[in-house]
């Protein structure tokens, strides 16, 4: 089942379109990536979503209904730009905020003392947010934003201005709320975010959607049947044996050993290749390379440049 059905939407600011026909769907569950270079439509999809502004054309269905104003209550949203107020004390603030989410005063503070608890945050609750460093605002931020558990939380940069130790508190915290029933969507620019996080991505370029699916499945649709072999004995031998049915790419020695990568030709499987090359060289390992999400954002991309430049790309 979807949480979110995205179907059509354009957007237009003046003479700048910003999304052009983008549909998709957001599993219920899900960690679902949104990715994008800078000025892709990331964020104007993001707050159509929210109901911040209202798409020209198209429609998003939220949980099986027409999206409405009603539904504000089940989303959380985490922008990259931060906004807490500076001069406000942190408590005081975060008891606001999780007011304006729907709770009551007496169980924002419950959930609030949980929270802060756990972030290790409880003398700060007096303090000004102005006292506080950029990666602990950050702390308060993600608070306040899944205060209400809610459904679907959206992240635009969660781990921007996070320490190595405190973002990976937040991914398993993230994860910890997937896991309870809530479903994420994930804009970021670390692709290793993505390959940690996401079971879904769409990548958006230029206004349109160019690429949709479940991590699992395209990256093996993005593979191109190339091994990585490591092996002993000599190079020669090794390039011999692997004749017509194959491509050679790669080859060089690392620490005593020779590795090499390989592409299947003319039908030829693995068994194939390991039976070729056994009689020749020792292997160490064998592994089968698969493209990274980061490999291919940048495949797609840069495929999309080429277009735009007026040159044809063979698929």
């Amino acid at each position: 089942m979807n949480i979110l059905n995205i179907e059509n939407i354009t957007k237009n600011y003046a003479a700048h379109t910003a999304l052009d026909d983008v549909s998709m769907d957001i599993p219920e569950k899900s960690v679902f990536g949104l990715l994008g270079p800078n000025g892709a439509g990331k964020t104007s999809l993001i707050r159509i979503i929210n109901q911040i502004t209202a798409p020209d054309k198209g429609r998003i269905i939220f949980n099986g209904q027409m999206l409405e104003p009603k539904h504000t209550e089940m989303i959380g949203y985490m922008p990259e730009e931060r906004g807490l107020y500076k001069k406000m004390e942190v408590g005081e603030q975060a008891l606001y905020l999780a007011q304006l989410k729907g709770l009551s005063r007496q169980e924002a503070t419950k959930r609030l003392k949980y929270w802060f608890e756990k972030f290790e945050l409880q003398s700060w609750w007096k303090k000004k947010v102005e006292e506080l460093s950029k990666g602990m605002q950050q702390k308060i931020q993600f608070i306040v934003t899944v205060i209400h558990e809610p459904k679907l939380l959206i992240m635009d940069e969660p781990f921007s201005g996070f320490d190595p130790i405190n973002a990976i508190l937040i991914r398993d915290e993230m994860l910890e709320l997937k896991a309870k029933g809530s479903t994420i969507i994930l804009s970021t620019h670390r692709m290793e975010s993505v390959e940690a996080l996401c079971t879904h991505i769409a990548l958006i370029n230029k206004s349109k959607k160019i690429l949709d699916g479940s991590v699992k499945d395209i990256r093996k649709e993005f593979k191109s049947d190339t091994y990585e072999i490591v092996y002993e004995g000599l190079s020669i031998g090794f390039a011999n044996a692997l004749w017509a049915g194959y491509e050679l790419h790669d080859s060089k020695e690392e620490d005593g050993l020779m590795k090499a990568r390989v592409k299947l030709l003319n039908g030829n499987t693995a068994n194939d290749l390991l039976g070729s090359l056994l009689p020749h060289v020792k292997i160490h390992s064998f592994v089968e390379v698969i493209p990274s999400m980061e490999d291919i954002f940048i495949m797609k991309v840069s495929e999309g440049e080429t277009k735009g430049n007026g040159q044809t790309i063979k698929q």
